[in-house]
């Protein structure tokens, strides 16, 4: 897969790096606005869709836990792993659409961190919310 984002993504990176699954699931980008807000996106394809020709949730539930850790990029300060994660499926999304998601820190404690978000597609009035989505983000030691 590559890690380059194409004309639709324009202004997305990627992680710097490699998460093999993330890697192979994706490709997943992010990009963070002057305020700090992060958005997150892919652009869908027929491999992110199950047997019905709609977006497959684990698909969308892989995007949203890495949406958690571009969202806590700045308070995470390091390797980080999901402790909890929560979903709830609002819509469903086919391929060749542009998904995105956003989301706020709930809560930043001395080792966990809080966040929730939505998944969407659209713009507008024709934005649809795919999937709601919460989690818990645990701070890890580096190995020595």
């Amino acid at each position: 897969m590559s890690k380059i984002p194409s004309a639709r993504l324009a202004g997305y990176q990627a992680w710097d790096g490699t998460d093999p699954f993330e890697d192979h699931a994706g490709p997943f980008f992010f990009k963070k606005a002057d305020n700090g807000e992060v958005t997150c996106a892919f652009e869908s394809t027929p491999t992110h869709c199950n047997g019905g020709g709609f977006l497959h949730g684990g698909a969308l539930m892989t995007f949203a836990d890495f949406s958690l850790f571009c969202i806590g990029q700045d308070v995470l300060g390091g390797p980080a792993v999901t402790v909890s994660f929560n979903a709830e499926f609002t819509a469903a999304a086919g391929p060749g659409e542009i998904v995105e998601a956003r989301g706020e820190i709930v809560q930043n404690t001395g080792s966990m961190v809080f966040l929730r978000g939505q998944v969407y597609t659209g713009a507008g009035d024709a934005t649809r919310t795919l999937l709601n989505f919460s989690g818990i983000v645990k701070r890890v030691r580096r190995k020595p």
